[in-house]
């Protein structure tokens, strides 16, 4: 017997059909279990960095990707700043902000040029800042760079990490997966205690985030 499906009009079959269509934000905090730490240990992590494991989490978020496709990313940050990152994550998807691939680093051997020149998302990395032997605040995992190809880091000298991001340098450009000043990208993250590296006076580092501001 086949069950009519009631006909619905106006605004309310509006809504039914939005209600239906629209996909809903999934996300999850969880330890780093065995088989993680052996993938992360010697690559994105090893002996001697500022953080252990048992203080880091990886989320699972669903993203919009630049098709306009709901994907699964994966983000290892410290546990401290794993609840205020998962609300990010929320405020982007609903904001159907697209993010070209979220992938842990250790995809790419924990390289920082390899990734950022695949467009990668990605938080935690034990790693020092460029040019120094201080720890970054991805070697806390109190640090993301977003789509670091359309949101690049750029020096005074005209020098851009990575190097195909030379072309949105010009940041009045609209297009996909650009942060812009004042936009509500930035203002997702600020209200969440991270703080945008595009607001720095010099260097401009337009794709980071961290809970530090460094």
């Amino acid at each position: 017997m086949k069950v009519p499906f009631p006909r619905l009009h106006g605004a309310l079959a509006s809504f039914a059909i939005f209600a239906f269509a629209a996909p809903a934000f999934h996300g999850s905090v969880d330890p780093i279990g065995p088989e993680l730490q052996q993938r992360m240990t010697g690559v994105s992590w090893h002996r001697g960095c500022p953080v252990g494991l048992d203080r880091l989490r990886l989320l699972r978020v669903t993203h919009w990707d630049f098709d306009g496709e709901v994907r699964r990313g994966r983000l290892v940050v410290h546990r401290d700043s794993a609840a205020a990152m998962l609300r990010t994550m929320q405020e982007l998807f609903d904001l159907r902000f697209p993010i070209r691939r979220m992938r842990l680093v250790d995809a790419y051997g924990a390289d920082d040029r390899r990734s950022m020149d695949a467009d990668n998302t990605s938080a935690f990395n034990c790693r020092f800042v460029a040019g120094t032997s201080r720890w970054s605040e991805h070697a806390y995992g109190r640090a993301i760079d977003v789509n670091p190809v359309e949101n690049p880091y750029v020096t005074g000298d005209g020098y851009v990490s990575p190097p195909a991001g030379a072309r949105f340098v010009d940041r009045s450009l609209r297009a996909k997966g650009l942060i812009h000043r004042g936009g509500p990208v930035v203002a997702a993250f600020e209200e969440n205690g991270w703080e945008w590296g595009g607001r720095w006076s010099w260097p401009r580092d337009y794709q980071h985030f961290s809970v530090g501001g460094n």
